[in-house]
């Protein structure tokens, strides 16, 4: 027999041998607390707890997003401005509807003092034509009428403007507050596409798609 042929017969054998026992000790191994069992069976009272129960961390991306209740959010308006807009987390909206109480007020004030102060007047000289107040020599009684007049009708629409805007802020948390996740990420487009005509033919049309 050749010699390099019975060489490389003993190399193969040896090199077959070593890879049989490498895998025999890779094996044992393996699991080095279950003795020299061949196979390994896990049931699931043997698995740990954090592979059965989900993670703590995972429930909180599945937390759904804050939707306020419109009717507390008109109710919370309703008893204070802004209270509303505060519920609904539109915390930019509450300074606009401040300026918007501070402005009335000041003009509900300004306009009632004003009135009375004329008015005041007015019926004073009504009643005694001679008596002197601030106005004397300044003012005649046609123009503290006029004043008068003037003021009140301030003060009307003051108040009036005053309670459409109290009104619209109470509107504005409620529907704030059904709309607060109303998807508007659909595709609004505007496109040409072949129509059938009622006599049978086909055309061209617009299709909104909403």
């Amino acid at each position: 027999m050749n010699w390099n042929v019975l060489l490389c017969w003993c190399v193969a054998i040896v090199l077959g041998a070593s890879s049989v026992q490498a895998q025999v000790l890779q094996d044992s191994v393996a699991h080095p607390l279950l003795g020299d069992s061949a196979s390994v069976h896990l049931n699931a009272s043997d698995a740990p707890a954090a592979v059965l129960e989900p993670s703590r961390d995972s429930s909180r991306d599945l937390r759904l997003p804050f939707q306020p209740n419109p009717k507390k959010s008109a109710l919370y308006s309703a008893i204070l401005p802004g209270a509303g807009q505060l519920y609904n987390r539109q915390y930019w909206k509450i300074p606009i509807v401040y300026v918007g109480v501070g402005v009335a007020t000041y003009f509900l004030i300004d306009n009632s003092k004003q009135y009375q102060r004329y008015r005041r007047a007015y019926v004073s000289r009504i009643n005694n034509p001679n008596y002197q107040d601030e106005f004397t020599g300044i003012r005649g009684i046609n123009d503290l009428k006029i004043l008068q007049d003037y003021y009140k009708k301030n003060l009307d629409m003051t108040i009036l403007l005053t309670t459409v805007g109290y009104t619209l802020q109470v509107l504005d948390a409620l529907a704030f507050a059904h709309l607060r996740n109303f998807d508007i990420g659909k595709d609004i487009s505007l496109r040409m596409q072949p129509v059938a005509l009622p006599n049978g033919a086909v055309g061209m049309g617009l299709a909104l798609r909403f």
